[in-house]
């Protein structure tokens, strides 16, 4: 927790976030925009194909 300095509270970037970054977002990421591309790629072969 955050320390009271000059009646402000001080803390640290990883307090300050209240989160870590890590694999799990960029794994969430990665397979986001992967089905994204395949969604699109399937759209377009079905409809747009000719």
């Amino acid at each position: 927790m955050g320390k009271q300095e000059n009646s402000q509270i001080v803390e640290t970037a990883k307090e300050a976030r209240g989160a870590e970054l890590g694999p799990t977002i960029r794994n969430v990421l990665v397979w986001s925009l992967g089905l994204v591309v395949a969604a699109f790629a399937f759209t377009y072969f079905m409809f747009f194909r000719t």
